[in-house]
């Protein structure tokens, strides 16, 4: 063996998988957390991204039927930019199976 590769051994490549947050929203109260821990964000965006997890949680069919709409619609509510109307946050809330509520600020 030659002396330079006993000193450089080959590193193998690590490999990782992309985080996906819906994997452990698994019921009312982790949802319910996650989409309080969003809403402390001052970018809307930052919440939309976290209802949209919540909702790929849940099964997009599943989330629009309890909403009342349609596949694409819900897709083009929960895209990046997108500004959603109140009632339809809060139709995917709902279909979620948890409510938004205020607190007073601290």
């Amino acid at each position: 063996m030659p002396k330079s590769a006993a000193k450089n051994p080959i590193k193998k490549a690590t490999k990782y998988t992309a985080f996906d947050a819906a994997e452990y929203l698994d019921s009312e109260e982790a949802i319910a957390e996650y989409l309080n821990a969003a809403l402390a964000d001052p970018n809307p965006d930052v919440f939309l991204a976290a209802l949209s997890d919540a909702v790929k949680a849940r099964g997009v069919a599943n989330v629009a039927e309890a909403a009342g709409l349609g596949r694409e619609s819900l897709y083009k509510t929960l895209s990046p930019g997108a500004a959603p109307r109140y009632d339809t946050v809060r139709k995917l809330v709902s279909a979620l199976g948890v409510q938004l509520h205020a607190e007073p600020a601290e």
